[in-house]
């Protein structure tokens, strides 16, 4: 394979030059000679928007720093030319990396993409010296990365580091591979999320360290995506350590088309917000979601609910939250269907319940769940009590804490399971399990004495 080294196309390591020209000419080099490897050589290098193209491999060495641009002249707006072009769909800011329509595309390397969220977020102290809520951000954040149709992508053992904006976003890809890789966000980073498959098929996610803000792996089936690229599909994710101020994974809350086939496990849950959650709220189907030998912890982080005027997260520590529900304002929507979903072999310290719940309007079907256990210990700053179902009609309100609430559940069982409830003045009264209008429901805790 021909290395095209970005030096000799005349990239500056000063951290303040726009080297993009220097990058994207290497690449396209690279790519009309019928492939070949573009090196980012050790140093710090300054880049507006790269297109990666066919059959080439950006590889960052070991001590590589590629920096993306915050000057938004720097940036590629999102890619028009499609047939709905993204209007109305809340896409902007644009992207750093990405590639459209491409084979064989690989990001390598142990060196660093920075996206230099540093100087994008800021502390005001909106919740009153806790410092665990949202932080301010500027108003222009691109995307670190945006891959849309590319087939065979593959981004192995580099770290990215501190994305304004989501950081991996794949929409449309197929035969995907990301492996070994090390994503640190800032933890208070709002829409921060870790890896992003949109609307991907045949996708392999494994052996990663995600830290973000938001939620660490989000599948999704945006709209105009699913549009464009049928239903996300075949996803496993495995040996991962997620930590997220929202959910380790997640499954919506952007269902217009289908997520299905989607395997987790062996996984560390690092103090998230949630652990595993799976919504529909746009009219999508989401089934055949297995996830199983997690362990780790959840937990309620100080935002808006306990003080007025911070910015919020979603979650109050829940270790499994399934959702199906309208979306305020959306009264005579139908929000999708959940079914066949499974969990077992989940140690998870906890400060909510397992929280699966539909509508007489959108039942959830057939959720199976063995060999939980689960031990419900306030382990943050704030005080529970609270359910949450946003984005919805129903919001935030108070409820007491069981083991398990279930709402308009058609087929339901959790058998050899076990769950201890530390702490007095704690939003649980030791109550196991809360059914409402549920059909063959079978639950069978153990608890300690």
């Amino acid at each position: 394979m021909q290395t095209y080294n970005i030096l000799d196309y005349g990239a500056i390591s000063d951290g303040i030059t726009n080297c993009a020209p220097a990058i994207q000419k290497a690449v396209d080099d690279a790519t009309a000679a019928g492939g070949g490897r573009v090196l980012i050589p050790a140093g710090r290098f300054l880049s507006g928007t790269v297109l990666l193209k066919s059959n080439v491999e950006l590889h960052l060495a070991l001590g590589a720093v590629l920096l993306s641009s915050l000057n938004e002249d720097d940036i590629e707006p999102f890619p028009a030319g499609k047939e709905d072009d993204n209007k109305d769909t809340g896409w902007d800011g644009g992207f750093f990396l990405g590639a459209r329509d491409a084979c064989n595309v690989t990001i390598s390397g142990l060196g660093v993409i920075d996206g230099q969220g540093d100087k994008v977020f800021f502390d005001n102290n909106e919740d009153n010296d806790f410092h665990e809520c949202p932080k301010t951000c500027s108003v222009f954040r691109p995307r670190m990365m945006l891959f849309e149709a590319v087939t065979n992508f593959v981004v192995k053992d580099v770290t990215l580091k501190d994305a304004a904006f989501w950081t991996l976003h794949m929409a449309g890809c197929r035969h995907v591979r990301i492996q070994n890789i090390m994503i640190l966000n800032d933890d208070r980073g709002a829409n921060n999320d870790g890896i992003d498959p949109d609307c991907c098929q045949d996708v392999v996610i494994s052996g990663c360290i995600v830290r973000t803000g938001d939620d660490a792996i989000v599948l999704k089936s945006t709209k105009p995506m699913a549009k464009r690229y049928g239903p996300c599909e075949n996803v496993t994710i495995m040996g991962c350590v997620l930590h997220s101020r929202d959910s380790a994974l997640k499954i919506g809350t952007e269902t217009h088309g289908a997520v299905r086939n989607v395997i987790l496990s062996d996984c560390v849950v690092e103090d998230c917000s949630r652990g595993i959650g799976v919504w529909v709220r746009d009219g999508g189907t989401v089934e055949n979601i297995h996830i199983h030998h997690l362990t780790g912890a959840t937990r309620r982080y100080a935002d808006r609910y306990a003080i007025p005027g911070a910015p919020g997260w979603w979650g109050k520590g829940e270790p499994i939250f399934l959702s199906s529900t309208r979306r305020k304002g959306k009264e005579d929507s139908f929000p999708g269907v959940i079914r066949n979903v499974s969990f077992d072999h989940i140690y998870l310290t906890c400060e909510s319940c397992i929280f699966v719940a539909g509508e007489e309007y959108a039942p959830i079907f057939n959720v199976r769940m063995s060999d939980i256990d689960l031990t419900l210990q306030k382990q943050g700053t704030q005080p529970g009590g609270l359910f949450d179902e946003q984005p919805s009609a129903r919001h935030i309100y108070p409820h007491n804490i069981p083991a398990l609430y279930a709402r308009s559940v058609n087929g339901l069982r959790l058998r050899d399971s076990h769950v201890t409830f530390v702490g007095k003045d704690m939003p649980w009264d030791g109550t196991l399990t809360e059914l409402e209008d549920c059909l063959h429901a079978h639950v069978e805790w153990e608890q300690d004495d």
